[in-house]
């Protein structure tokens, strides 16, 4: 059994939800409708058995404590997360979900309202305590909804960087890797694993790193570059620099980078010449009849 209320303001809210559970709950779906509901997101059934859950653990906990804080609102925390982060995914927006706990204020008030019109100091305390309660339950919404956006961007952002470096097979043991855009130190990272995972399941002995596409290059690129080609060495594949553009093959002289012992060429066609004679592949023109 849960202990008795520690205060008169827990008792006081407790009985006001107890009593009137149902039109409390009946008014709140009607102020989401009026303000912000997504049908679109979310059926009026689901929503009002949310709604209806989550009443019940405010009722509990509000038999233990009115502090937000406390153990006994765990269960309110749980279920707030778990709304909060399913609307993040779903599409929701930050003032769609705060809504979720703020529109079930209206509700509450009149019921302060009408329990206390009659004695104005516990009017002004009870919704005081009710106030400080729903927008700190507000807040913990809008804060779990913001770390799970970000999460999400962070995941949609790694998925990017992967789309956005494809190792490409060429020929039987040469892979490709075109890269475009800024090459930084997170995508360097990406790189290197997407370009070893091919050496490695394909067996290559030659890798092309196709530069037409990074827009310049300076100290830090060439040294991501020098990384890559290292990391790859390591695992048994030589590796060829293309699209090497006549700015770029000056800003590397004036920068003073030494890429003396990698080959480079100015295309990938070029590029893809000089690793099948590596692997010792030859063509010839079918003479004409």
């Amino acid at each position: 059994m849960s202990s008795a209320p520690s205060n008169q303001k827990a008792l006081a809210l407790t009985s006001l939800v107890s009593s009137d559970e149902e039109a409390i709950l009946r008014e709140w779906l009607q102020e989401m409708n009026g303000a912000v509901r997504r049908s679109d997101l979310i059926n009026t059934a689901d929503l009002q058995v949310q709604c209806s859950q989550f009443l019940a653990l405010i009722r509990r906990a509000l038999e233990n404590s009115e502090n937000f804080k406390a153990a006994a609102w765990d269960g309110v925390r749980t279920m707030l997360g778990d709304v909060s982060r399913a609307r993040a995914l779903k599409g929701f927006t930050p003032s769609e979900t705060a809504a979720f706990v703020f529109s079930l204020k209206r509700p509450i008030f009149s019921r302060i309202r009408q329990e206390s019109r009659n004695d104005s100091e516990q009017l002004s305390t009870l919704m005081w305590t009710t106030t400080e309660l729903l927008d700190a339950m507000g807040l913990y919404t809008t804060e779990v909804y913001q770390k799970s956006r970000e999460e999400i961007i962070r995941r949609q952002q790694e998925e990017l960087l992967e789309l956005s470096t494809p190792v490409v097979k060429l020929w039987d043991g040469i892979l490709a890797l075109p890269i475009i855009g800024t090459l930084d130190s997170a995508r360097t990272q990406v790189v290197m694993e997407s370009l070893l995972q091919a050496v490695v399941q394909t067996n290559s002995k030659v890798a092309i790193i196709d530069i037409t596409g990074v827009p310049t290059v300076d100290t830090v690129v060439a040294q991501h570059l020098l990384k890559t080609v290292t990391a790859a060495r390591l695992m048994g594949a030589d590796c060829i620099i293309s699209g090497v553009r006549p700015q770029i093959a000056q800003t590397i002289v004036h920068l003073g980078i030494n890429l003396a012992d990698i080959t480079t060429k100015a295309t990938l066609s070029a590029a893809f010449s000089v690793a099948l004679q590596r692997l010792g592949i030859g063509f010839g023109r079918e003479s004409q009849r």
